[in-house]
């Protein structure tokens, strides 16, 4: 099982979206536990029932308008569900930039129809999987049948009763087989079914997680705080952050939200386009089979471009050298330029140099080689058992790919599976949940920073 984290995620509902907490599942004491930030409310009972006056108790998530109310709530207040979590005590700290949620905690209840209704790709399908997902989720936090003693609900009947239809029809749980699951004639018939499943159940769905969404979070906020959800900001402003600190919060780093298992690597980023955007260039750029990527290093960040030939990573660059562009704006332009390098041989570089789509990485194409090294100096210096060796596939996959077309063989050295740092990424791939010890990270901060030095020098930043 996963270390124990919290992770920040948007639900989006009825034209507005709110900031809460979400505890992946997570071991203590032999038990398996899961939360969401919120707790147990006393609400009045409906009118129509036998004794209106009775209260009934009532789980609520907690929603908030902007990451930087949800972080002012964090610092404020331990009544709820999340006080007890192992990594609470560095969930409290955090500024509004380390709580605001990567586009993989993002979830658009309001768009399923539109989801259901496109064709079924990579994109459309992850996310409609995601999205039912966290829905079960929700229903199976906020559902406290099996805490009481209701003598109107049977044995095995549940608050979310919807909910529990709609992920127990087969044609839902193909979400989870990926894309691979809608090929073909028989594919397409399970598309259809997922969207005509959803045409039946979805309003349900929602209507019952509704009654459990508590947009005042925990009574810190006004329900018309909420801009319009095509309106909101993607991404907290600056003076939220510096409200933070003026509010006398002792803000925690990077690193400290690595730990908790909350940041995103973005840190020194120099793409700022909306997640929507990134997902519209995503279509040509893996239609040509070449991708943006971004590099965080000391020296900054940049963006290249990336394919692989016979499976060997071939970046955009020329004996070795790999050129960077410090916006998606500068690498467009040299693109539709003549200079000769070691992209213009792919068969669809044409394409790529008479585009107007401007190269945006994805999340899972930006490598920030800078913040794997400040979260080993943490745990190195006493923050032991917050980081799993998983926190080293993402960076040490772009060195790998770095590595291999510069021709670095002391990054290959570094890499192999008997030193030091293989034996973790080894360890990543087979235990991805194993703690980083604090002897584990002493050990490592050297030799990655060394391999990040080798890859520094191979970068070539270009105006």
């Amino acid at each position: 099982m996963a270390r124990p984290s919290i992770v920040p995620i948007a639900l989006t509902l009825d034209d507005r979206t709110g900031y809460t907490l979400w505890a992946p599942p997570w071991e203590e004491d032999g038990e398996e536990w899961q939360a969401f930030l919120g707790t147990t409310v006393e609400v009045r009972a409906d009118i129509n029932d036998d004794d209106p006056d009775s209260p009934i108790s009532r789980a609520v998530v907690h929603l908030f308008p902007s990451p930087a109310a949800l972080a002012a709530f964090c610092r404020a207040r331990t009544d709820h569900d999340l006080a007890d979590h192992p990594v609470w005590p560095v969930v409290s700290g955090l500024r509004a930039a380390d709580l605001t949620p990567d586009e993989d905690h993002r979830f658009d209840l309001d768009g399923v129809y539109d989801i259901a209704a496109e064709s079924p790709d990579r994109w459309a399908v992850e996310e409609l999987a995601a999205t039912v997902d966290v829905v079960g989720r929700l229903a199976e936090c906020l559902d406290t049948t099996d805490d009481e003693d209701d003598d109107d609900l049977g044995e095995d009947e549940t608050e979310f009763e919807a909910v529990a239809e709609l992920v127990a029809k087969p044609e839902i749980g193909s979400l989870g087989l990926g894309v691979e699951a809608f090929v073909g004639r028989s594919g397409e018939d399970a598309w259809l079914g997922v969207g005509s499943i959803l045409d039946d159940l979805w309003e349900d769905v929602v209507e019952e997680l509704s009654e459990h969404f508590d947009w005042t979070g925990g009574g810190t906020v006004s329900p018309e705080d909420y801009p319009s959800a095509s309106e909101a900001p993607e991404e907290p402003l600056e003076d939220e952050d510096a409200s933070d600190e003026d509010a006398g919060a002792e803000p925690a780093g990077a690193t400290a939200a690595s730990s908790a298992g909350v940041s995103t690597i973005a840190r020194g980023s120099k793409v700022t386009a909306s997640p929507a955007a990134v997902a519209a260039a995503a279509e040509f750029w893996e239609a040509v089979g070449i991708l943006p990527v971004e590099v965080v290093v000391p020296d900054g960040a940049g963006v290249t471009l990336r394919c692989y030939v016979d499976d060997v990573a071939r970046f955009l660059g020329r004996d070795g050298e790999i050129f960077v562009f410090d916006t998606p704006a500068d690498l467009a332009r040299f693109c539709a330029g003549n200079e000769r390098h070691d992209l213009s041989e792919i068969a669809s570089w044409p394409e790529v140099a008479d585009t107007d789509t401007m190269p945006l990485p994805a999340d899972q194409d930006r490598y920030d080689l800078t913040e794997l090294s400040e979260v080993l100096g943490e745990v190195a210096d006493g923050a032991p058992g917050l980081v799993t060796h998983q926190a080293l596939a993402q960076p040490v996959e772009g060195v790998r790919d770095l590595a291999e077309y510069a021709g670095l063989t002391r990054v290959d050295e570094l890499l192999a599976p008997t030193a030091p740092l293989g034996r973790a990424v080894g360890r990543a791939d087979r235990e991805p949940g194993a703690t980083l010890t604090q002897a584990d990270a002493a050990t490592l901060r050297p030799v990655w920073d060394e391999a990040v030095a080798a890859i520094s020098g191979a970068l070539v930043f270009r105006s």
